[in-house]
């Protein structure tokens, strides 16, 4: 009956339109309250409890600190001089803009490890770039959506750090290196269909008339931007600071190269800048703690045993399981954020990982591809939202270029699938 409660309860709520994390907590305090019917009441206890012990862990320091970090090179400019120095490599040409915009969301995403705040960023420069240039909107809103959706693998990365919170086992810096390989190849697999499809379809014709910037000066406007992750993820390893210390460095870094190098940032831009951080991540720790009550309620009431074990003993073996729990997180990252999905099916997963004996590092590897796909996949894509929302065209336009990339960053998830060691190696060679 508590089980039926807990996610009955759940359903009806998300499907009224109750935000995620109020759902979430809701439904675990009905859980328990259902628990304590027939005992003393002081087990209610374990709802503020629960609430305060869902915030109180010390990784989650940095996802404020990066949240902010997407929003100060947001506006440093920084992702302008990225876009011209990539463009002083690569050139001029049909499918070259796609190729760029892909690359330098790849590149902040070792900077913020937010794949909306990378959206924006990249979106504001390419998307009228790309226009130019003669491509159609709808296409350049899913380039950038889909290179966005890279940030949560390459590190740092906002989902790692939740997800290191919901799994102890998985440290932070072995999911940050355990992700940067894969996140490298994802951006060459959206690279690939998206320069192809440039010149299948005749886009970007326009682009060969503009001028190639010159290197070493577009080497030179950029080169503060390049040492931004050398900093951040190169500091880590070597031990100066751990990654939540990491992204303190930087934000005060990008401070300092959007007020004092690049002078884009005023000091009035501050309050704007510190505000659209501030409510970011009130509205991420919030669900984080609210889904402490759920998750409670799923470890605590016997909720999960009966499930794992119905799912084990269905027949379908090994691979039938995680194919699965592949097509339904799939299906559920085209309505859900990612943060709310590992919230939601992370502590109900993890036993079934346990079971077959998945390499929790690995496991949570595949999780944030799945969460990447959702990132880009209508009809709630929140990457997609952004882009569309500065192109100025309707999600479902997008439809029929989304396709393309969601199979590319499919078979970046059966290459990671088959051969774990694509995210296995780099955390084992560095002793994380």
């Amino acid at each position: 009956m508590i089980a039926a409660a807990l996610f009955v309860s759940f359903l009806i709520l998300m499907i009224i339109g109750t935000p995620v994390g109020v759902a979430l907590g809701v439904s675990g305090t009905l859980a328990i309250v259902l628990s304590n019917l027939d005992t003393q009441w002081y087990g209610l206890l374990a709802v503020p409890q629960s609430f305060y012990a869902g915030l109180a862990k010390y990784p989650l320091l940095a996802i404020p600190m990066f949240v902010l970090v997407g929003s100060i090179f947001d506006r440093s400019g920084v992702a302008a001089r990225l876009v011209n120095f990539a463009i002083a490599i690569v050139g001029r040409g049909p499918g070259m803009l796609p190729l760029v915009a892909i690359a330098v969301a790849m590149f902040l995403g070792g900077i913020s490890g937010s794949g909306p705040a990378c959206a924006a960023a990249v979106g504001a420069v390419m998307i009228s770039a790309m226009n130019r240039a003669g491509y159609p909107g709808t296409f350049s809103a899913s380039i950038v959506a889909a290179g966005a959706s890279t940030d949560i693998l390459i590190p740092p990365s906002i989902a790692f750090i939740v997800y290191s919170v919901l799994v102890p086992q998985a440290s932070v810096p072995a999911l940050f290196a355990a992700g940067l390989f894969p996140g490298i190849i994802a951006g060459i697999a959206l690279i690939i269909p998206a320069v192809w499809l440039s010149r299948v379809h005749g886009m970007g014709l326009l682009e060969g008339n503009l001028p190639r910037p010159a290197f070493w000066p577009a080497l030179v406007d950029a080169a503060w931007g390049l040492i931004a992750p050398v900093l951040i993820l190169g500091g880590m390893r070597i031990g100066l600071f751990t990654p939540t210390e990491a992204a303190v460095v930087a934000v005060f870094y990008g401070l300092f190269v959007g007020m004092v190098i690049h002078r884009s940032i005023r000091v009035r831009d501050l309050f704007l800048i510190f505000r659209e951080a501030a409510e970011l991540s009130a509205v991420i720790m919030i669900v984080v703690t609210l889904a402490g009550i759920f998750a409670w309620a799923l470890s605590t009431l016997s909720v999960i045993d009966p499930i794992t074990r119905a799912i084990v003993d269905a027949g379908l073996g090994e691979y039938g399981v995680l194919s699965v729990i592949i097509v339904l997180l799939v299906v559920l990252g085209m309505f859900l954020d990612g943060i709310s999905i590992f919230l939601i099916f992370v502590p109900l997963l993890m036993p079934i990982a346990n079971f077959y004996g998945w390499d929790p590092v690995w496991f949570g590897v595949i999780l944030t591809i799945m969460v990447a796909l959702g990132q880009f996949t209508p009809p709630l894509a929140v990457n997609l939202m952004v882009s569309c929302r500065i192109a100025n065209v309707p999600i479902e336009g997008t439809t029929r270029w989304v396709l393309w990339l969601l199979l590319a960053m499919l078979v970046v998830l059966l290459i990671v699938i088959v051969f774990p060691e694509t995210a296995l190696w780099l955390p084992r060679y560095l002793n994380f």
